[in-house]
């Protein structure tokens, strides 16, 4: 009877100390939870501070973008028409060669 007594006694504080194990548990998994949390939200403000200030930089570089892209076409055309013109140049020149 007293090792019955002395069982359900030992038993009884196994199940206390295993309840407060898992409410211990439970909490640090909740605080864990809330550190992601508050890490996630952290990482997320800052992406967006950065995609603000890459758009930022972007509209800033636009108009200089753009007068490269319009420099670089004008340049082309004038290499295309100075092309175009000396091979007009050249094609008058064999024309009025008088054959050989």
């Amino acid at each position: 009877m007293k090792d019955q007594k002395a069982q359900s006694a030992k038993e009884a504080r196994r199940n206390e100390k295993r309840i407060a194990e898992e409410a211990t548990r439970l909490a640090r998994e909740q605080a864990r939870r809330k550190t992601d949390l508050v890490r996630e939200q952290a990482i997320q403000k800052e992406q967006a501070a950065k995609e603000v200030k890459r758009n930022e930089k972007h509209i800033a570089e636009e108009p200089a973008r753009l007068a490269r892209g319009q420099a670089r076409r004008k340049t082309d055309l004038a290499r295309e028409q100075a092309i175009t013109e000396d091979q007009e140049a050249r094609r008058r020149k064999a024309e009025n060669q008088p054959p050989k």
